[in-house]
């Protein structure tokens, strides 16, 4: 396994094995609250891997013991004035961007506190693992603020429009199991076994073609909110980039002669 620092804060873990890269929150200190140097780190964190073309998936995972990631550093932003949080609002925004765009399936491994701004980076991810410890939230309006991390669009997209509404606007902490009954993450494990859980996800995802994987985010991403119609032509468009690539001639010559396939990755 190779590690790669990316400011502070921030940790990218290429695992050797299975095309899998961790992509770690390293503010033990803060308990992972997202400062502007932090998100300027997450961001050049993204963007490294969304280039690499050997990662087929990322999981985002936290050092801390006892907590995902409490959202935005308000520590921080206590002594901001309003041109300071005017000039940080891009920086934060292209964060939680980086990993809502990254091209591979992204899983979070969730346990302990991920409210707000924390809470949003794992709804960025495309599935949610969570061990019996996790509290989620959107708390932002109990503190004068709403979710700019992409949380009043993404958790509606998740449980529905009434369900984020009563969650957004009472601002309250969600526990691991009515969390899981709710939707708000999409498997519940034992305590400690978050990041176990989802790295054993992202290895028997990685293990199918990598074209095939980046054109199958790509339309379920770009065909949410479409009619029908609409969506079934992000689809097809999808579906083209992967019918003339080597990954199919190889996925389909793997299957008649029974054995595993050796993707080229294109």
């Amino acid at each position: 396994m190779s590690e790669e620092r990316f400011g502070e804060f921030v940790l990218v873990r290429r695992h050797e094995q299975g095309h899998v890269a961790e992509l770690v929150l390293d503010r033990p200190k803060a308990m992972n609250a997202v400062s502007t140097e932090m998100a300027r780190s997450l961001t050049g964190a993204c963007t490294a891997l969304g280039e690499d073309r050997d990662v087929r998936a990322v999981v985002l995972t936290s050092t801390h013991e006892r907590a995902f990631c409490v959202g935005a550093d308000l520590k921080e932003r206590n002594s901001f004035s309003d041109a300071d949080l005017l000039r940080q609002r891009p920086v934060t925004r292209a964060a939680y961007t980086g990993v809502l765009e990254l091209p591979v399936p992204t899983v979070a491994a969730v346990h302990g506190f991920a409210l707000g701004g924390g809470f949003e980076l794992a709804l960025a991810c495309d599935v949610i693992v969570a061990d019996r410890t996790a509290v989620v939230g959107l708390p932002e309006v109990s503190v004068g603020v709403i979710p700019g991390g992409g949380g009043t669009q993404l958790l509606p997209r998740r449980v529905g429009a009434a369900r984020a509404a009563e969650l957004i606007f009472s601002a309250r902490r969600v526990e691991a199991v009515e969390a899981a009954e709710l939707g708000l993450v999409d498997q519940l494990v034992d305590e400690g076994r978050d990041r176990e859980e989802a790295l054993a996800l992202a290895g028997r995802i990685a293990g199918n073609s990598p074209v095939g994987l980046r054109a199958a985010k790509r339309a379920l991403r770009l065909g949410q909110g479409l009619d029908l119609r609409a969506g079934l032509e992000v689809e097809d468009a999808a579906w083209r980039t992967t019918a003339f690539s080597g990954d199919r001639a190889e996925g389909v010559a793997a299957f008649n002669e029974r054995r595993k396939p050796q993707w080229p990755g294109e």
